[in-house]
């Protein structure tokens, strides 16, 4: 009844309404008489007028600067996952990325697709979004700099720190004197040029080292520590240095720029003294997340922007300032990372490959066109490594530090990055360096940034003490190792409790390691440690809890799944457990489930019905990842699908075809070490037909005879299998369940699917 009311009153009101509003606008059209206004007679074909109107809405600056977004993160993101996969960077792919869309190739070879996706008259929007994104970027590296770790740390640090930027600046300014005469632009002092020559050899990307020494599992060691502290140093140092560099060729003469210096000066004793303590007050207030609300974080952004006005007003670059006022934010790490996630996400993927791009428009690697040209490049590439590769290794080596150490140092040292992008744009900019110098300076960039990860391979392999995840105490080959990677503190628990019941009776006769990976895009350097605590510690007491020695791994990485497979495979493992994602499979082996579910269960309901709380279809990142690691792995793989698993107690486990007589051994290793009852369905006859799984099976009777038991009758009771915790199959098995369309497949417990 309700609802028939509810229909009148909409159709009366919508349709009263309706006409009164086109009763207005009819009337309306005779107060146009006498206004000059000419209607356009619709003569013309229809379908050219909506042509027309959709070229005109293309043509829109808005529609413009959209397509550019959306085609610039879709490039970056593209790139920065193909360099992750090769072991390098992601900023390297995005780099590159911002080239490929520029005049260097895309530009060159269509040159019309490039025309109409950056028209010279909508690269100032494209500018303006790239400078806030770096804005906000510069903010973000302020804040992920560890004051402390400086203050305890400062002595060997800072003597490394300033020789590697005193002597490539040096190097720099001593090579500009002999290019000046044939790059420099007209009109420019020798004094600007070289000081920019100078600055742009001498900075170091202090993000991407610090994510390289945390992928490499150095963050721990003395070498990853003094090499993030010297990165630290040398960030802070530089762009002091390149503050004053700004503010002399701004001011044009010596004495202004003592003036913008002063004044700059006085500008960073404001923030120090009086606007830091003032945020610091705010932050112990408002620490939480619940607490940190949003005029909270208006006032920290309304610092943000008037450290980046300020400093801009003065000459010495916006960007100095919004880095300046994220160092001086609350150091309460939770604060900061609370923050940091606030801005990031907007900054680096979205605004920040907008800036690679603009710099990548700027490249122009087609007036290299002369060999002599590639000389000067490949000389300039010389001069960066020679003085901030070797001059970081002499000092490190001066200070005490082996040659192992030293020169590893030394290549981290010589990483540039985004960091030389900037400097660079503000140098072009600034009009201080020609298009030439600039191109040449972005590859040497590029160049000293790819050679970081090979460098520091090449120094493990001569010195051979390459850094491994996997502890010593696994090589011993006579333990059984059971490997179980976790993406969750509760996916590692329920884990665990599987290889608990596999192993709990053996004792020192084997080893279960619990891995945790992170990826280095998703964590920044202050807060590993707490990650790794949070990661780790529920794990930990849980294996307290079941009495399990277990061995903990955490690993800051940038490839996940092919870290998981060289742990695996280098440590030997006789088993790798792992949880399962959404849409594993997808298109393969168990790619039919979904289609098979969608008929079986009610579609709306798919997930919560089928996999209960976690399940199969489970949002996480085990997608392509576990197809990966079973195609890749050299030991069994178990793939977990947890429905709130509680015990190992009462298990199902369906045998279709010989082949799974291998399940056998684990059902063995189940009843030995946690008296499991072992239910094994003869699902095709092949239970009874061989007679080595009947030997098997035999063998366990005579040691255990209540518990383990064979069923051969197809048809399973849904009573039956909400009595069992888990079901364990093997992956072909998995598959020929799924196609045999069981009706029972919905009322399934927990699952482990086993790869021999």
């Amino acid at each position: 009844m309700n609802n028939i009311k509810n229909s009148l009153f909409y159709v009366t009101i919508i349709g009263g309404f309706g006409a009164l509003i086109y009763w207005v606008i009819s009337k309306g059209a005779s107060l146009e008489v006498g206004r000059g206004i000419v209607h356009k007679q619709i003569e013309s074909n229809h379908w050219n007028d909506f042509l027309h109107s959709m070229v005109e809405n293309l043509q829109h600056p808005l529609a413009i600067l959209l397509a550019q977004i959306v085609t610039i993160i879709l490039v970056a993101r593209l790139f920065g996952w193909i360099f992750r996969k090769i072991g390098q960077p992601s900023v390297i792919g995005e780099m590159i990325a911002g080239i490929v869309l520029g005049p260097s190739l895309v530009g060159m070879y269509f040159p019309e697709f490039s025309a109409a996706l950056f028209p010279k008259e909508s690269l100032g929007n494209l500018q303006f979004l790239s400078q806030i994104g770096l804005i906000l970027f510069m903010f973000v590296i302020g804040m992920e700099l560890d004051l402390k770790v400086l203050k305890n740390k400062a002595h060997e640090s800072v003597v490394i720190s300033h020789a590697s930027i005193v002597i490539p600046f040096a190097l720099g300014l001593s090579f500009a004197y002999f290019i000046y005469g044939t790059f420099a632009p007209e009109g420019v002092e020798f004094s600007s040029f070289g000081l920019f020559m100078g600055i742009a050899m001498s900075i170091t990307a202090f993000p991407v080292l610090a994510r390289i020494v945390q992928e490499r599992g150095m963050q721990k060691t003395k070498l990853g520590t003094i090499a993030i502290t010297c990165a630290a140093a040398d960030d802070i140092t530089a762009w002091c240095i390149l503050a004053v560099v700004i503010a002399i060729v701004k001011a044009g003469s010596f004495t202004s720029a003592l003036y913008v210096i002063g004044l700059a000066i006085l500008y960073v004793i404001v923030m120090l003294k009086i606007v830091r303590p003032f945020l610091k007050r705010v932050g112990d207030l408002n620490s939480t997340r619940e607490s940190l609300n949003k005029p909270v974080v208006a006032i920290f952004f309304l610092t943000l922007l008037f450290s980046a006005y300020a400093s801009e007003l003065i000459g010495i670059h916006a960007l100095f300032g919004a880095f300046l006022a994220g160092a001086i934010m609350p150091e309460n790490n939770k604060f900061r990372n609370i923050f940091i996630e606030k801005v990031e996400d907007v900054s680096i993927i979205v605004l920040l490959p907008l800036f690679f791009v603009f710099t990548g428009l700027r490249t122009q690697i087609g007036l290299l066109n002369d060999p002599y040209l590639w000389k000067v490049t490949a000389v300039i590439i010389a001069v960066a490594v020679t003085g901030k590769f070797l001059g970081s290794a002499l000092a490190a080596k001066f200070v005490g530090q082996n040659w192992k150490d030293s020169l590893a140092i030394g290549a981290l040292m010589n990483t540039r990055g985004l960091m030389e992008l900037v400097v660079l744009n503000i140098g072009y900019d600034l009009g201080v360096l020609s298009t030439e110098i600039f191109t040449m300076m972005v590859i040497m960039a590029l160049v000293t940034t790819f050679m970081t990860g090979p460098a520091l391979d090449f120094i493990n392999f001569i010195f051979k003490d390459k850094v491994t995840t996997v502890p010593e105490e696994i090589g011993n080959k006579s333990k059984y190792k059971i490997l179980l990677s976790f993406a969750t503190p509760e996916k590692g628990k329920k884990l665990l409790q599987i290889a608990n019941s596999l192993v709990k009776k053996q004792g020192d006769n084997s080893i279960v390691t619990a891995m945790h990976l992170s990826l280095s895009t998703e964590i920044h350097s202050f807060d590993v440690k707490d990650h790794e605590r949070k990661m780790l510690v529920p794990v930990i007491e849980e294996s307290q809890r079941l009495n399990q020695n277990m061995v903990s791994v955490f690993k800051v990485t940038n490839d996940i799944d092919t870290d998981i497979i060289d742990t695996a495979n280098q440590g030997e493992y006789d088993l790798l457990l792992v949880g399962l994602g959404q849409s594993i499979f997808d298109g393969t082996l168990l790619g039919k489930i979904l289609g098979f579910t969608t008929r079986i269960v009610n579609p709306d309901r798919l997930i919560d019905k089928f996999t209960g709380k976690e399940g199969l279809f489970e949002n996480s990142p085990f997608d392509e990842r576990t197809r990966h690691i079973i195609a890749k792995s050299k030991m069994p793989v178990g793939i977990f699908i947890d429905k709130d698993l509680e015990e190992v107690n009462q298990i199902f486990m369906p045998i279709f075809s010989k082949e799974d007589s291998f399940l056998i051994e684990y059902a063995k290793k189940l009843i030995n070490n946690n008296g499991s009852q072992i239910t094994v369905l003869d699902a095709s006859g092949e239970v009874k037909n061989t007679r080595d799984i009947q030997e098997s099976i035999r063998s366990i009777e005579q040691i255990a005879p209540n518990h383990i038991m064979i069923m051969h009758d197809r048809t399973i009771k849904k009573e039956f299998l909400e009595t069992q915790n888990l079901m364990i199959i093997s992956l072909d098995s998995w598959k020929k369940l799924i196609e045999s369309q069981s009706i029972w497949l919905n009322n399934t417990p927990s699952v482990l699917i086993l790869k021999p």
